[in-house]
């Protein structure tokens, strides 16, 4: 395991599921579909989208979580429950709130409709400096982000240029199979 680099798991940028930023999240949601087909299946899954500028530089990304609070209806209320949850009413209590002031008649193939033309700027997440590491990194290295910044993914960098991602599915299969050859030896 101490032979691997993070640029020896790395899926290159060309191969992961992008979009240019002024695009939709129904135009996100096809790149991903497209990416996991062309995706060699013998791997995990994608689970965001990047988002690109009009230099084709890296500038944030969509993730399935974001994709899913898009579809979460907004309204005042909900808002107000948000905050009163931090004044420690039990988790039972904010559900049935949240239940109680949920749109129940909206279907989920309108949540979609109108999930489907907001802008992917409007629910990237944008990159924080500890989402970022460089290809001659050690995996103890990119271990250790993961785990600090509770990401899925890192952004990999040779000389400040984003070359690819490493995400938290293929730094667990590493481990994995040195696990299964450490047992088997």
């Amino acid at each position: 395991m101490d032979k691997y680099r993070v640029k020896d798991l790395m899926v290159p940028i060309s191969e992961y599921a992008t979009v240019s930023e002024g695009s939709t999240l129904l135009d996100a949601v096809l790149a991903l579909e497209k990416a996991q087909e062309i995706f060699d299946h013998s791997q995990y899954l994608h689970r965001a989208i990047l988002i690109l500028d009009r230099n084709k530089r890296v500038i944030g990304k969509v993730s399935q979580l974001d994709t899913l609070r898009a579809l979460e209806p907004k309204n005042e209320q909900l808002d107000k429950i948000e905050d009163i949850s931090r004044y420690g009413f039990s988790q039972k209590f904010i559900i049935n709130l949240r239940e109680q002031n949920r749109l129940t008649d909206v279907s989920i193939r309108d949540m979609c409709l109108a999930a489907a033309g907001l802008k992917v700027e409007a629910l990237m997440q944008t990159l924080t400096e500890g989402e970022f590491i460089d290809e001659n990194a050690s995996l103890n290295i990119a271990i250790h982000q993961l785990v600090r910044g509770s990401h899925m993914s890192l952004l990999v960098t040779s000389e400040k240029e984003i070359v690819g991602i490493i995400r938290s599915s293929d730094v667990f299969s590493a481990i994995f199979h040195t696990m299964k050859a450490c047992k088997l030896a």
